[in-house]
């Protein structure tokens, strides 16, 4: 599994849920994907260690009922293995002595269930700010504007309505304006792990965008590489 690049060269903020109650997990996953976040998701402890070990999460949503390693053992070993990243602990455990245990063990928040999603999202928020992950200044090139906070998209003044996905895709190119970003590098930091990157999803997004960002203005800002890949520059460069 391959090492991710910091949350700064990559534009996406990238988000690892460790959770056994499928239902629960995918209903996160797809709340955070609709805020334009790129979710792994598993489902027992020891791979939750070793997921977050091997890659450089910029935040650890970790439930502390999970088979084969407990979320506090999990969390422990996290920490043991350098991982830095922010940890919210999802639990059904609301003794204080629980919590407690929990946030000694390295964990940066606590979060008992059942939580309401606007919640989860506003921690979530809270500890990326905390740690850089989430940023406020606006991005431009030429007259095209993205603003992280409000995910409003202008080109000449002229609000672009984006998917989550669209968006994923554009922020994470203004982040590296001038870059050439290869099919592999797109799909490992705007889509998931398990992403096949045989198909054509990829130049077909890229071609959603194109139609919005580009058309109708005399100055196209994203381009092909041949052989490559895609980037995203002004018409000087």
């Amino acid at each position: 599994m391959p090492v991710i690049a910091p949350w700064y060269n990559r534009g996406v903020v990238r988000i690892l849920i460790v959770e056994d109650e499928l239902k629960v997990a995918s209903f996160i996953r797809r709340a955070l994907e609709e805020e334009s976040y790129a979710v792994d998701v598993c489902s027992d402890g020891v791979q939750g260690r070793d997921m977050a070990s091997e890659v450089d999460y910029d935040l650890i949503l970790l439930d502390l009922l999970l088979p084969g390693l407990g979320g506090i053992d999990a969390l422990k070993a996290m920490r043991d293995a350098g991982v830095t990243a922010p940890i919210l602990i999802l639990t059904a455990r609301s003794k204080v002595e629980q919590r407690v245990k929990g946030l000694d063990a390295g964990a940066d928040d606590y979060l008992t269930k059942p939580f309401a999603i606007e919640e989860l999202l506003a921690r979530v928020r809270a500890l990326l700010r905390r740690t850089g992950g989430d940023t406020a200044g606006v991005l431009h090139i030429d007259d095209l504007l993205l603003n992280p906070v409000t995910r409003e998209v202008t080109r000449g003044g002229r609000r672009i309505e984006l998917t989550s996905k669209e968006y994923a895709l554009l922020e994470y190119m203004m982040r590296n304006t001038g870059r050439v970003l290869t099919r592999p590098m797109i799909a490992e930091h705007v889509w998931d792990l398990d992403f096949d990157t045989f198909t054509n999803v990829i130049d077909v997004y890229i071609s959603y965008l194109r139609n919005k960002i580009d058309r109708d203005h005399e100055r196209a800002l994203i381009h092909t590489v041949r052989g490559s890949g895609y980037t995203l520059k002004a018409a000087d460069g």
